[in-house]
């Protein structure tokens, strides 16, 4: 949001209702889609014999239970963000590193599975709803979540700590080289915050997800002629 109100300010122009739009969206995200990814991770923890995040009260959909200050404001701001790590013993696990790695993979496919699931629903309702005015607006909001939670699917494997896709990677990598970078952890992290506020991940992930969402949408019958159209009459309709 901060980038896109700087880009308007720069031309002038103030567009309100693109910056309520994204207000609207990064809230749905902030209160659905990051409960139910740290949810994901907890549940599958507690399934595979850790009950740290039943006993911690993270098992449940209350965004006030998960949300992180920081990560938070990084949403509304950026764009990307996180929400408070759920707890997770390793040593509860048979094989711990087996154990965090599925725990971690739990996230973000769980974001790839509400992206799923919104586009699914969409596809539905567009069968039976015959409502130009109903269908764009149903379009733009299906458009933006599923491209949301891609994007933080994308962003939440890349195997760097402290995101997902390091403790996925974890369960290949060597200790020696798990030793470095837990030691160093703190460092990376914060080079990681820079990259995200200095937009250099924007792309990479942006092309990524969109190529995502390209194939999610032509699983449901959606090709990018589809989607094209319901632009097209989305910008005309406002």
């Amino acid at each position: 949001m901060l980038m896109t109100l700087w880009n308007m300010r720069q031309t002038g122009q103030i567009d309100y209702f693109v910056l309520l739009l994204q207000f609207l969206m990064i809230s749905l995200v902030v209160f659905v889609a990051l409960p139910v990814h740290e949810v994901a991770h907890g549940l599958v923890a507690d399934r595979l014999g850790d009950k740290t995040a039943r006993y911690s009260g993270r098992l449940n959909l209350n965004p006030l239970t998960h949300l992180d200050k920081l990560g938070t404001l990084m949403m509304y701001l950026v764009g990307f963000g996180f929400a408070k790590p759920v707890p997770v013993n390793p040593h509860n696990f048979k094989n711990p590193r087996t154990g965090m790695a599925l725990t971690a993979l739990a996230g973000p496919m769980s974001n790839l599975l509400m992206a799923m699931l919104s586009v699914g629903l969409f596809r539905v309702i567009a069968l039976f709803v015959t409502g130009k005015a109903l269908i764009v607006w149903g379009f733009l909001l299906v458009y933006l979540f599923a491209g949301i939670n891609i994007s933080l699917m994308i962003f939440n494997l890349l195997p760097i700590p402290p995101l997902d896709g390091y403790r996925i990677l974890g369960l290949v990598l060597p200790g020696k080289w798990l030793y470095f970078v837990n030691r160093y952890q703190q460092v990376i992290t914060w080079g990681v915050m820079l990259l995200i506020f200095t937009g250099v991940l924007s792309t990479p992930i942006s092309y990524l997800s969109s190529l995502i969402q390209s194939l999610i949408s032509m699983l449901f019958g959606l090709g990018n002629h589809d989607f094209y159209i319901f632009g097209l009459l989305f910008f005309q309709y406002i």
